[in-house]
Formats: C-alpha cells, sequence, structure tokens
C-alpha cells in the first residue's frame, strides 16, 4: 500500500534539530533537482516581488524569508513539518508505534520543492506551491513529472496506490493507472453530491488513518479498499482503464462539519 498525500500549504517549524541534509532524503537520485530547485527558490524569496511570485499576500512574509535560510533552519520528520486540515485527521502522533512506523514505510508527500519525500525524512518548513513556476525551472509540476516517474516506478511496483493528492499536486506524478485508486469526496446537500474542498482534506486524512490503523493486512485491491472503507463511511468504486485510475467515492451525509468514522 502507497498513500499520496500533498503537503499542507502552512509548516510548522522545526523548534530545534540538526540542518537539512539532501543526500539523506528518499530517493536520492533527486537530489540534484532538488538542489537546482532550492536554488531557484532562494533567489526568487530574496527578489522584491518575492510573494507575487510565489502567490502568497503579506501576512507569509515571514515564511517566504525563511526560504532564503533552510540550509540552517532546524529540520524534522515531515510528518511533524506538515500541518493543517488533513494532517489533523491523520493524527499521526496518537498513532501506536507500529501504527507510526506503517505509516513511515507507506506516505508519501509530494513537494514542490523536494518532489516527494518519505514521512520519516527530515525537512525544514518552507513556503513553495506546486503551482509556481521558478528562474531556471519552470512550472514546478511540469519540471518535477519526469523526475518523478523515473524515481517512484520502482516504489510503486506491486503496490496499491490511495491517491489522497490535490489536483495541484496530482499533476505532478501519474502513477500506473491500474494500480491507483483516487479517493474523492462529496457531501450531499439537499438530496445532491457537492464537491467539499475542505470537508475532502479532513476526510481524505481519515481515510488515510484508517487505513493505517484497522487491524490485518493493508488493501490490495480497489475492491479490498472499498471494503474496509465502508466500516466508516458510504463509499462507492468507480472502476477505471488503462489510462484512467479507479475513484473511491466517499458520501458524507447532510448536516455535518466532518466525516465522523465509526472506528
Amino acid at each position: 500500500m502507497l498513500i499520496l498525500l500533498p503537503p499542507s500549504e502552512g509548516k510548522t517549524p522545526a523548534p530545534q534539530g540538526r540542518p537539512l541534509a539532501l543526500d539523506e532524503l528518499s530517493f536520492p537520485q533527486l537530489t540534484a533537482a532538488r538542489d537546482r530547485v532550492h536554488s531557484a527558490l532562494a533567489e526568487v524569496s530574496a527578489h522584491p516581488e518575492a510573494l507575487e511570485r510565489l502567490g502568497v499576500g503579506a501576512s507569509l512574509a515571514a515564511e517566504v524569508a525563511r526560504n532564503l535560510r533552510l540550509s540552517d533552519e532546524p529540520a524534522a520528520a515531515a510528518h511533524s513539518i506538515y500541518s493543517g486540515v488533513l494532517y489533523d485527521a491523520l493524527g499521526y502522533r496518537s498513532m501506536t508505534p507500529v501504527q507510526r512506523r506503517k505509516a513511515d514505510e507507506s506516505i508519501l508527500v509530494m513537494s514542490g520543492l523536494w518532489g516527494a519525500v518519505g514521512f520519516a525524512d527530515r525537512i525544514p518548513a518552507y513556503r513553495l506551491s506546486m503551482s509556481v513556476a521558478l528562474p531556471g525551472v519552470g512550472r514546478l509540476a511540469s519540471y518535477w513529472k519526469p523526475l518523478l516517474s523515473a524515481a517512484l516506478a520502482e516504489r510503486a511496483v506491486g503496490e496499491l496506490i490511495i491517491d489522497c493528492r490535490s489536483s495541484t499536486y496530482a499533476t505532478a506524478w501519474t502513477p500506473p493507472a491500474e494500480q491507483t485508486v483516487e479517493v474523492n469526496v462529496f457531501q450531499l446537500r439537499n438530496g445532491k453530491r457537492s464537491v467539499v474542498s475542505h470537508f475532502a482534506k479532513h476526510t481524505r486524512g481519515e481515510v488515510a488513518r484508517l487505513l493505517l490503523t484497522r487491524r490485518g493486512n493493508p488493501p490490495k485491491s480497489p475492491a479490498e479498499l472499498l471494503r474496509a472503507t465502508q466500516s466508516a463511511w458510504q463509499t462507492e468504486l468507480q472502476p477505471g482503464s488503462a489510462k484512467r485510475p479507479h475513484s473511491l467515492n466517499v458520501i458524507l451525509p447532510e448536516g455535518v462539519s466532518f466525516a465522523a468514522p465509526k472506528h
């Protein structure tokens, strides 16, 4: 089982720890590419129009300034740096040691800066979206796509891939369709299904948590994934094709703020 997550836009800086070591990250074949993006990010972050070029507001000036110090900033495991709705719902800190090890082994986080990182990889807090274009690099999703296709091919062999990424990050790597299941979230409103982006983040985090904390073997097929999630939500599976991944649709009932699994 391989669970793909987007990063959180906001990050929780590590309070202490040694700085980033690029060669210690998962997929070391991406080291040179990561260094190139890191340098381009520092160049943009030092520009007078840095906020505009990175697509952020004035309230995030301190986070952009931190981009200039990433080589010296304390680094910590990705699961403690990424925060927000999805990661709160995932609840890594409340997992047992065995469940945490499973999360470290199963989760990959897509990143505009690093390409992809493992959940236990040590990284500093940074500010950079996959939708940004950097000088000498171009739009990051396009830059990373061929590199990630090569780097992640071996990791994906034989795995059921549960894709919980947002559309911005999904464009950076297209895993094999026949073994991939996208997680979509809808809520019933007046009897009709509506797309709910904020609730979707929370629910995708809960789906990941369910798969990591349930007893038994991880699902090995879309049908097994459907059965696993039906213990907590109303779900349905739309079969994919040679070019289109399967889709797991989670349907939230009316009148709830967030999905509440039964486990």
